[in-house]
């Protein structure tokens, strides 16, 4: 109730204007200063509509928190935020030698067989995805446990850490599938248009990963041992998904239990476009997105329930 105005009419019946007054008065400044509570179903819609608008309200917070928290991983260190480009680099020459040299391992496919290096190139695109997914999974569940500050002393959107946890994550898998595309280019199968659409492919991977990210976070507050089983589980996503061999290499009967995998999906249909020259399979990837923005609504409104719990425990 705001403007000062009563939610009823007032008519104490009384002659007695001073008593009466003093009354209408108090009651006024009650309700005045009162804010209205609405029941609990409005209460959670408002903070789901403000959780969904949290990225471009708090954009220029989050930027700024993300860039911080690169910037801290690399501080001290000698090269700095060249690491992020020499890394991906390192891991593409040690691939090449171990699987294409020493091994003679050959990736089976549309690409045909493949040269030496062409196997390191299919492994590190991947490893590329996998390490976004692990690294945003597995900081999840301390995401909101490591931040007491901003749960208990400050009004805080704690939606907001898990945006800079997937930004940051987001900025080393990009820097290396830039460089994945330049060496593709250089030195693999060409360039191909192709590769422009591969922003399609890892931006449902991102809805996806925020939800997941969301719902570990907010889980994790009340139970510690999921920092424990995150990572058991990301070493098993990364070796029951299509990361060290295509789909087709499995048994029948386990390739569908293989698109359960987060990463199964957007991995196969970046391979497309870098790889093959092809065009992503627009169904596949249309369910694919619309499981992931289910994913994050349901993330999202488990986040905004649970949160309100997290001064007690933290």
């Amino acid at each position: 109730m705001r403007g000062g105005h009563l939610p009823f009419p007032l008519d104490l019946g009384c002659s007695h204007s001073g008593c009466c007054g003093s009354l209408q008065g108090w009651i006024w400044l009650h309700f005045a200063a009162a804010p209205l509570r609405p029941d609990p179903g409005v209460r959670l819609s408002l903070a789901l509509l403000a959780s969904i608008t949290h990225p471009w309200r708090h954009r220029g917070l989050i930027r700024t928190l993300a860039w911080r928290d690169v910037a801290l991983r690399y501080r001290g260190a000698f090269l700095g935020v060249l690491w992020p480009v020499l890394t991906p680099l390192l891991m593409l020459a040690v691939y090449t030698l171990v699987f294409g040299v020493v091994f003679a391992t050959r990736w089976p496919g549309r690409v045909g067989e493949g040269g030496i290096g062409l196997f390191a190139l299919m492994l590190l695109s991947g490893l590329l995805m996998q390490g976004l997914l692990a690294e945003v999974l597995t900081r999840a569940p301390l995401l909101v446990v490591s931040q007491p500050n901003y749960v208990k002393k400050i009004v805080f959107p704690l939606e907001v850490l898990a945006w800079v946890s997937l930004l940051s994550s987001l900025f080393h898998a990009l820097t290396g599938l830039a460089l994945l595309v330049l060496v593709n280019g250089i030195w693999g199968t060409g360039f191909a248009w192709t590769q422009l659409l591969l922003p399609l492919v890892l931006l449902p991977f991102c809805v996806l990963l925020m939800g997941l990210n969301l719902l570990i976070a907010a889980f994790g507050v009340y139970v510690r041992d999921l920092a424990q089983v995150m990572g058991s589980l990301v070493t098993l996503a990364m070796f029951l998904g299509p990361i060290f061999y295509p789909r087709a290499a499995m048994p029948e009967a386990m390739r569908p239990w293989l698109a359960l995998n987060p990463i199964t999906v957007p991995l196969e249909q970046a391979r497309l476009l870098l790889f093959e020259g092809l065009p992503a399979d627009f169904a596949v990837l249309a369910a694919y997105t619309g499981a992931a923005l289910l994913v994050y609504g349901v993330g999202l409104w488990l986040f905004a329930i649970l949160k309100k719990g997290f001064a007690d425990v933290v």
